[in-house]
């Protein structure tokens, strides 16, 4: 696969996550995902933080975070869950489908790696299918 190829996928698979959250039921933006103690809100606020955060912004949360990525993606996305309804953090993954971000050293198969895990943190924990979500229930 070319990188334009890989790029394809990863506007594909965020246009996919568009459509499904775009219906989700409001309640089930609480519902829990496969990342521990995250809800559907904390993992969508986390993966919109590239669109949303400045490079120096991220660095300053990282020095905070004592260069603990992890504890810096933990705390960002519980904060920025805690202050974005769901209609804007759906609205910063819309607006971002086509964004070129990629994560440092991941490049664009980073970038896919990144969206297709958090989708499917997502999707199965909600019990999600393609064929529910064809169906008209993605959610039920």
């Amino acid at each position: 696969m070319t990188d334009d190829d890989v790029r394809a996928a990863v506007v594909a698979e965020r246009a996919e996550l568009v459509d499904l959250l775009a219906a989700l039921p409001a309640d089930r933006w609480d519902a829990p995902t496969l990342c521990d103690g995250w809800r559907v809100r904390e993992v969508v606020a986390h993966t919109t933080m590239p669109f949303r955060t400045s490079v120096g912004r991220a660095l300053m949360e990282l020095a905070r975070a004592r260069g603990n990525v992890n504890r810096m993606a933990d705390r960002t996305a519980r904060r920025d869950a805690a202050a974005l309804s769901p209609v804007q953090l759906l609205a910063a993954l819309r607006d971002n489908v086509e964004h070129r971000w990629t994560p440092p050293g991941g490049g664009v198969c980073g970038a896919l790696s990144h969206d297709v895990i958090h989708g499917l943190d997502i999707t199965s924990a909600s019990g999600w299918t393609a064929a529910s979500h064809r169906s008209g229930s993605p959610w039920c």
